[in-house]
């Protein structure tokens, strides 16, 4: 691996320009694609396996009214205090409120009057009108909102209290500006990371391109792959934090090869041969949990991690091959002014000015060497503690119940709880397959009997028929909110009614509705995250092995992410569930967690966490193979990866925090789990942890069986064939024997690590 990669850096060196054209062509192309491309399709949230899916399909093969992706709206009135909206005045009001509603894109509007309708309270204070549309909610134009809000202004003009809820006032949710902050952010640490302003752009510039390359690929191929347009949301994250990364790694080696009296040519052969290992591999656990995705078997999950995937596939591509082309077309100036005025023949520094002195790298993994346990029993524990509130994590969908309290939509929901119950915002639909039946009218029949005698319903609608007869629908109002357990539990009994239903009818009960879904969606996750963990966890510690020639060691690296991501769901259950300095990072409303959240962690986090693990590390068995002792070669590791581990942190954790800043709950809370699981994984799991434990195993962190090691084939990531090849004199050439013992590499197992 090392030997090719020397040999690629080397040939995009000579060849830059035609490399970087190549690049260039690729992303002009990609542009075009995107461009000429068909519109890309709506997201297809679907649940294959579940229940509600299963009645969904139902509806839409038998009962396409039934099924209707058109938005709607309600409009929620409440008449002033002691009246009620019966009386006349009120009514001709909201009456009238309703009629400004009709026209335009809306299909059809209620009358919250019409007898037995059901839109009038008991306590005749509250009544809604429901307003269904052509269109579906993404495609609702801004002239029917601004109705939409006129109406109830009219509304609440007559005195009336007039609040709207209904996915017809859905706007794409302002994501804030993460990419111009993160990208911001980036630019200041590489700066401060290279002292050179040329050299701080690369990485940002090939990673930009990167990325461009990936999001016009997706968006070429959305309508034929069913790509959606929020499809490259989670790609774009990702791939502009990896990018950046992976060419930060890679410069970083090159001007420490340049650093030693390397050749640019070789430097940046050297530096694609090791560093660029690292990449290759640091991206195939990357590639690995985000393609694992499927798993879950939820396609828009699937679609977003493969998408994904090939944008991390495209940025190690562009570290291999595009990063040294630009590191030869910038020359002399990967180092800033000063240092090349000091250095006027070679633009370089020498080795003594560059080493001079232990760096903060050193001198910390000095200290964790002299106290490793002290080290790991703090860390350990703060994780830990930081890990608490996930046993009180409650998983959910978003509904308008979890919007700030201020907005329309939240107004709207409570008054609705208040007026008809807290089930009336999260009511079930019953769906009645009767083609098997000999009798459809008395299936449904018998199915709202049993319905309404469930616990915890407290009305039900009579059911509607398509046109042929064989299906049907009811409607059930659960006594408790959406999101309470004891609407879970009612879903599970209504649909424990499912065999008797087929015994005495012949027809088939299923239960379905938004209530139902966000149900069945977060048991979907629940029952994906042991294999998915399982899948992701295991070949990636299959892959680490084969990196680092060792058992412990990617055992470590497992159980660090671990330890990482539980104290990063345990800081979003306090922040987002319980409200723990909430005010502070401007989370209205507190609520669930959202269901994909852990499982999205996992597989984000565990990819990135990676990418550090094998950088760092890589350097210590690098340091290791080369002779020096256990521990010795930590803090070398230290030495020479610590600084571009810790800058490609911050990077990354402000890439993420930039989305904190979004007035969407969800994303902000997406944005706030990803830059603490980094904070987390690389300042005390990498910094701390790893350390710690290599300190305390010594030698035995390096053991492999004898077995295993000749069963495994060589990648060589560390270079050492790479070093022998060029350094033959230095690596066992034919010569006087001066008594010496040689350097443990693999395959070499009759010598053994010198101490240094």
């Amino acid at each position: 691996m090392a030997t090719f990669l020397y040999r690629l850096g080397r040939f995009a060196f000579r060849r830059r320009r035609i490399v970087a054209l190549i690049w260039v062509v690729l992303l002009v192309a990609a542009g075009a694609g995107a461009s000429t491309a068909s519109d890309p399709p709506d997201d297809d949230f679907a649940l294959p396996g579940t229940e509600a899916q299963q009645a969904f399909d139902v509806l839409e093969e038998r009962f396409p009214e039934a099924n209707a992706e058109g938005a709607s709206a309600r409009m929620v009135f409440r008449a002033p205090s002691g009246e009620k909206i019966t009386a006349t005045d009120n009514r001709a009001a909201v009456k009238e409120t309703v009629a400004e509603l009709a026209g335009g894109q809306a299909a059809a509007v209620t009358d919250p009057f019409v007898p037995r309708g059901g839109a009038v309270s008991k306590d005749g204070t509250t009544a809604y009108a429901s307003v269904t549309y052509k269109v579906a909610a993404d495609k609702i134009s801004d002239g029917t909102r601004e109705k939409i809000e006129s109406a109830a202004e009219k509304g609440r003009d007559a005195g009336l209290k007039v609040e709207t809820g209904g996915d017809a006032l859905f706007v794409q949710p302002d994501v804030g500006n993460g990419e111009v902050f993160g990208i911001a952010v980036a630019a200041v640490v590489l700066i401060l990371t290279f002292g050179s302003l040329v050299a701080a752009g690369l990485p940002l510039i090939t990673a930009l391109m990167g990325v461009m390359i990936g999001i016009s690929g997706i968006a070429a191929l959305g309508a034929t792959l069913g790509l959606s347009a929020n499809t490259s949301t989670l790609a774009m994250m990702i791939g502009l934090a990896v990018g950046i990364d992976y060419a930060l790694f890679i410069a970083s080696r090159y001007r420490a090869e340049l650093a030693e009296g390397r050749e640019r040519e070789d430097a940046v052969g050297r530096a694609v041969g090791t560093a660029g290992s690292a990449v290759v591999f640091a991206g195939l656990t990357v590639v690995i949990a985000l393609a694992g995705l499927a798993v879950v078997n939820i396609p828009l999950l699937t679609k977003m991690g493969f998408a994904a995937a090939g944008t991390v596939v495209i940025a190690v591509l562009v570290a291999i091959t595009l990063v040294p082309a630009a590191l030869g077309i910038v020359g002399k100036r990967i180092y800033g002014r000063r240092v090349r005025k000091a250095n006027p023949a070679t633009g370089v520094p020498d080795a003594q000015a560059a080493g001079s002195g232990p760096g903060a790298g050193e001198r910390w993994a000095g200290f964790v060497l002299r106290r490793p346990l002290m080290v790991l029993a703090v860390a350990v524990l703060g994780l830990g503690t930081l890990a608490v509130p996930v046993a009180s994590m409650e998983l959910g969908l978003p509904d308008e119940g979890n919007q700030p309290a201020h907005t329309t939509q939240r107004k709207a929901y409570d008054m609705l709880s208040e007026g008809f119950g807290p089930g009336f915002n999260g009511p079930l639909m019953i769906v009645i397959d009767a083609r098997e039946s000999d009798d459809a009218k008395a299936a449904a029949k018998e199915v709202g009997k049993r319905v309404a005698k469930t616990d915890g319903v407290v009305a039900v609608a009579p059911a509607v028929f398509n046109k042929t007869g064989d299906t049907a629908t009811l409607t059930a109002v659960p006594k408790s909110g959406p999101s309470s357990a004891e609407t879970e539990k009612l879903v599970r009994d209504i649909r424990g009614e499912s065999d008797g239903v087929r015994a005495a009818t012949g027809a088939t009960l299923l239960v379905t509705g938004s209530t139902a879904v966000a149900i069945d969606f977060s048991q979907v996750m629940n029952d994906a995250l042991v294999p998915y963990l399982s899948l992701v966890v295991g070949l990636a510690f299959l892959l680490l092995m084969l990196v680092f020639r060792s058992v412990l060691v990617p055992l470590k690296a497992a159980l660090g992410f671990l330890l990482s991501v539980l104290a990063a769901l345990g800081s979003v259950v306090a922040v987002f569930q319980w409200g723990w300095l909430a005010e502070l990072i401007g989370v209205e409303q507190t609520g669930p967690i959202m269901s994909m959240m852990p499982i999205f962690m996992i597989g984000v986090i565990f990819g990135l966490a990676m990418d550090y693990e094998v950088f760092l590390v890589t350097r210590m068995r690098e340091a290791y193979v080369h002779g020096e002792g256990p521990g010795t070669a930590v803090v070398s590791g230290f030495k020479l990866g610590a600084r571009v581990v810790m800058a490609a942190a911050v990077i990354m954790i402000s890439v993420f925090a930039g989305f904190i800043g979004a007035s969407e709950a969800m994303i902000k809370m997406m944005g706030f789990g990803l830059a603490v699981a980094i904070l987390f994984d690389a300042l005390v799991v990498r910094m701390a942890i790893v350390p710690a434990v290599l300190a305390l195993l010594g030698r035995k962190a390096w053991w492999l069986p004898g077995w295993l090691d000749r069963l495994l084939p060589n990648v060589d990531v560390e270079g050492e064939r790479l070093r022998r090849r060029l350094e033959p004199e230095e690596h066992g050439a034919p010569g006087p024997d001066d008594g010496r013992k040689r350097p443990r590499i693999p395959h070499q197992r009759d010598h053994e690590p010198t101490n240094v």
